[in-house]
């Protein structure tokens, strides 16, 4: 089985489900990653219940917060 995850190309010998695969990449930060699949997104409660057919493009998305506003006198 081959997917696509975030562009590049990702073989498994059976097919896997979305924690699996997070698993297989290494993915940084797993317990904040948001996942699409065919460009839909999947709830973190069906990751383990989704499993990646060959040919699937999967997306790992990290919104980040953060930022400082800073107060200027003038």
């Amino acid at each position: 089985m081959i997917v696509k995850v975030n562009g590049e190309n990702f073989s498994a010998e059976k097919s896997l489900n979305i924690d699996e695969l997070l698993a297989a990449v290494k993915a940084d930060q797993p317990e904040y990653v948001t996942v699409q699949l065919n460009g839909e997104f999947v709830e973190r409660a069906d990751f383990p219940k989704t499993f990646l057919k060959d040919g699937d493009e999967i997306e790992f998305l990290y919104f980040m917060g953060g930022g400082q506003l800073v107060a200027t006198d003038k």
